[in-house]
Parts: structure tokens; sequence; C-alpha cells
């Protein structure tokens, strides 16, 4: 008996040895590197509470800038960037904020993820330099950039890239998943083009950003995870916290098949414990590639409503997504479980690959590739002012004054009743905004808000299928109804003449937009 006993003991030991093997503790400092060379110096201060993360978990460093937390083979060690600081950068202007922990490496994948890291360090720690970090700034959005192939990476280059290389007055930027199509092996040359813009950019994982080849979805993030980091991470400037989040499951729960919008509990337990050394009074923006709205079953209901109880003490509080390709503002209130004073915004973005870069060709050889509901491809500029914000959509390749496109018939004959009407498409817009038109100067009307295609769009894409020529570039996706699509009956008694519309829209944040357009009435 006393034999089975002592067996017993030491079975214990060495599974608690085993647990300490699998467990161990990461420790460093998160300091103030003043002479710029990325060690650690008795002179140099630490920095006192900084938000220290295992993807889980997350504490904070003392008041010498020092942290322990537990960290499992697997883990990623980061911090979350405290405003008035700056991070380091890579040579393709990546913030390094993060150490990977894969002693033996990714295991063997169709794409080549993280090699061996080796032993834990004695010490894990983070050099930052201080920076002066106004409450006002401006961030920019890309959504799914999604090149399948060299060509299109070129496309996302010259057609928006190149748009805002060297862009002033931006801290940083932000792609919101989707980097690729499908092909890690793009993920260079996706990084070489986005660096061209010369700021900071972070990056959100996207469905075509995956390990297919993988049996869980905590492994579908290994080449990702080599090439950006963690996939779910925070940082602050100014007055705004910014989550990210890789709201992919994959392969699928309820079958094992493709994806499904949600995240895990680990995910959920670093938005938890992340948002512990919030304060209240900042604004929270959570990037995210799957939105928060329902295209049919794309989302876990249950783990949306997590994330709206977490975020329920917060006034502040603004969500990005990017992934259907069409461009949508939504409002969650008490009846989708948003639990908040005022409705929560999310807004779906317009994606730089527009209608996956098909449609003509433009002047310069590249897919106009205008979106299914009408939105012309593009990227978004959100103007920050403490925990207030604006956002402005910018159409690629047009003016930062385009925001709506009316569509009206270009002849109309004088005296004959017609079934046409005018419509506009503003980009930007919603139900609820104020759309107002005037012909000729006359008393300006509203128009009323309708879901229905953007007929625009219906003309762009049906020249495919009535032209008697081979047209350049792929024929466009079938269309898809417009949240933000606005119409008005042609007026009875029109003279012959040229007659000039202006449509005038006012968006959520009181800025006005403008657009114009002529009709032409003739006898017959």
């Amino acid at each position: 008996m006393k034999k089975l006993i002592k067996i017993a003991f030491v079975i214990g030991l060495v599974g608690v040895s085993s647990f300490v093997q699998a467990q161990e503790i990461a420790k460093g400092y998160i300091y103030e590197d003043s002479n710029g060379n990325g060690k650690k110096q008795r002179k140099e201060a630490g920095i006192p509470g900084v938000s220290v993360s295992n993807g889980e978990q997350v504490v904070q460093t003392d008041e010498k800038g020092y942290y322990e937390i537990e960290i499992k083979d697997g883990q990623l060690l980061f911090f979350v960037k405290p405003s008035g600081y700056s991070v380091p950068l890579d040579s393709l202007n990546k913030p390094q904020f993060y150490y990977i922990h894969k002693p033996s490496g990714s295991p063997k994948l169709q794409y080549a993820g993280s090699a061996p890291t080796g032993e834990l360090p004695k010490e894990i720690n983070f050099g930052l330099t201080k920076k002066e970090e106004k409450d006002d700034f401006t961030a920019l959005i890309f959504g799914d950039p999604q090149p399948y192939t060299l060509e299109e990476v070129g496309f996302f280059d010259e057609g928006v890239v190149k748009e805002v290389e060297g862009i002033k007055d931006v801290a940083f930027g932000i792609s919101l998943g989707d980097l690729v199509g499908n092909d890690l092996d793009l993920f260079t040359p996706y990084s070489l083009a986005v660096s061209k813009v010369g700021i900071p950019w972070y990056n959100v994982m996207g469905n075509h950003d995956e390990n297919f080849d993988v049996e869980t979805d905590e492994l579908s993030d290994e080449t990702f995870e080599a090439h950006f980091g963690p996939n779910t991470y925070a940082y602050n400037v100014g007055k705004v916290h910014f989550i990210v989040i890789d709201d992919i499951l994959w392969p699928d729960p309820r079958d094992g098949q493709s994806y499904w919008g949600g995240l895990r509990p680990d995910q959920l337990n670093f938005l938890r414990n992340d948002l512990k050394f919030v304060p209240k009074d900042h604004l929270i923006v959570i990037s995210m590639h799957i939105p928060f709205f329902e295209q049919g079953d794309s989302f876990r209901d249950e783990d949306r409503q997590e994330i709206f109880d977490m975020l329920e003490e917060f006034p502040y509080t603004l969500s990005l997504s990017a992934h259907t390709h069409f461009q949508k503002q939504a409002y969650f209130a008490a009846e989708e479980g948003w639990k908040g004073e005022k409705p929560h915004h999310h807004y779906n973005v317009g994606t730089t690959s527009g209608d996956w870069y098909k449609g003509v060709l433009d002047e310069k050889g590249i897919p106009v590739s205008t979106m299914r509901d009408g939105t012309p491809k593009g990227y978004a500029l959100i103007h920050f002012s403490g925990n207030q914000y604006k956002v402005n959509y910018q159409v690629a390749g047009k003016s930062s004054e385009y925001q709506l496109e009316i569509f009206a018939p270009k002849v109309l004959e004088m005296g004959k009743p017609t079934t046409a009407g005018i419509f506009a498409n503003f980009f930007m817009g919603s139900k609820g905004d104020k759309v107002m038109i005037s012909i000729d100067g006359g008393e300006m009307r509203p128009m009323t808000f309708v879901e229905d295609y953007d007929p625009a769009y219906l003309q762009y894409l049906y020249q495919w299928d009535t032209t008697d020529k081979l047209l350049d570039g792929k024929r466009p996706s079938n269309p898809v109804q417009s949240n933000h699509l606005w119409r008005i009956a042609i007026p009875s008694g029109l003279k012959a003449g040229e007659h000039q519309v202006k449509v005038v829209a006012t968006d959520r944040y009181g800025q006005v937009h403008q657009g114009t357009e002529t009709i032409k009435v003739l006898e017959k």
C-alpha cells in the first residue's frame, strides 16, 4: 500500500513538473528607450501602468515598469501601447509590440508559420519612445486589399497606395482583414506595398488570411502571426482605445466546414481583462473583419452580446469592419442587445479592392471595381477629437468632394409622363439622413430613402451583357441592394432645354455634401 502511495506521489510530481514546463512565467520591463538602441540600460526608466497580455490574461507594469505573466507554448506576449509613446517599427512599418513564444515553432503547414523561438528568455523587455501625441488625430482605414495574384497586388499598389504614399498628419493606418486572397505567400508583397504609405500600419485578420490546412481555430493564424504578430490585441492613441479582434472561427464549429463570425473564449477573456484598465471616458474603437450585423447567420449572436455587455459602461464606442464589399452604416439599439444610452455605431467600410478588382479598366489599366451597392472603391479617414470622431470616405482617384452619385435620365420628351426617377447614392449615408434636391435652383425638396439596386451600378454591370464587343477586365459581380440610396420622381412640366439637378446630403456629423447632374428635355 505504501509503495502504491509512493508511486502515485512520484506521478503527481511528474505531472506538476510537466505543467510548470508547459506554463512558464514571462517577465521583463516596459521602458523608455531614451537612446533608441533597443536594449534596456540601468539609467532608462521603466514605464508604469502599461498593460501586458498573453492573449487572455492582462497585467500592468509596476512603478518600475516591471511585469510578470504566465505564458504557454504557442502564445504571443504583447503590450498595449500607451498614449504618448511610439512603438518601434520594422522595415515595413509594422509595429513591434510583441514576442512570439513558440519554442518548437509552428506545425508544418502549406504556408510557413513561425520558426522555433527556443527557450523563453530570462527577460523580455520592450522599449518605447516618448512622443507628443495630440488628442486630435486622423487614422487611415483600408478594407479588404485582398489580392489573389501579384498582378492584383499591383492594382492595389498603383490604384490606392500610390494615392496616399507619404500622407501627412495621419497617426497610423489599419487594414480590416483579407489582406490577401488565400495565397499567404502574398503577405510580403502586400506588406511591401502598404509600407510605402510611410506610417505605422496595423493589420486585422480576415477569413482569406487563414491557414486552411488545420483542424483547430487556434492554429489558423500561424502564418498571420509570423508576419504581423497577434491577431487580437489593443493599443492607445490620445483618448482612444483601439481593440483589434480576429472574429473568424475556422473551421465553423457547427459543422467543421468553412468559417463563422465569432470569438473563442480566450479572445473574449482578453477583451474583458483589457477593458478593466481603460478609463470610462475614453472612446473604444473595435476593428474586426466580419461585421456585427447579420447576413443570414454570419455572426454568432452570443459572442456579439458578450461584447455588447462588456461595453455597457463605456458611453463612447465605435466598431469597424469590412468583408462584405459594400458600404453600410449600422446602428445597434436595445432591441439588438445594446445596453448603452445611445445606439452603437458600426461602420462597414468600403474596400480598397472594391468589387474584387472587377469591372472595366481605367486609363491606367486598373479595374474600376465599383462595389455591388454602387459605392466606388476607396478608403476611409477617421478624424478623432478626444472621445469624438468623424468619418470621411475617400473614393480612390477622385476629389474628396465626390461623396454622392446622381443617376437621372439623360433625355426626356417634353410633356410626356415618365416612370423614370432621379436617384442619389450617398456613399456614407444611412436611413434617417437628410438628402434634398432642387431643379434649376428652385426650392429644395426631400428625396425618399429606398432600399433598392443602384441603377448606375446596373447600367455599369449590364454593359457587359449588351455589348457586341469583348471588354477588357472582368464582368462585375451581381448587385446587392444599397443601404444609402434616395429617389424622387421626375417633376412634371419641365420645359424644353437643359435643367440643372442639385442634390445636397447632410451626414450624421453635420457635414454637408453636394453633387450636380444635367437633364435635357426635348420637344418631339
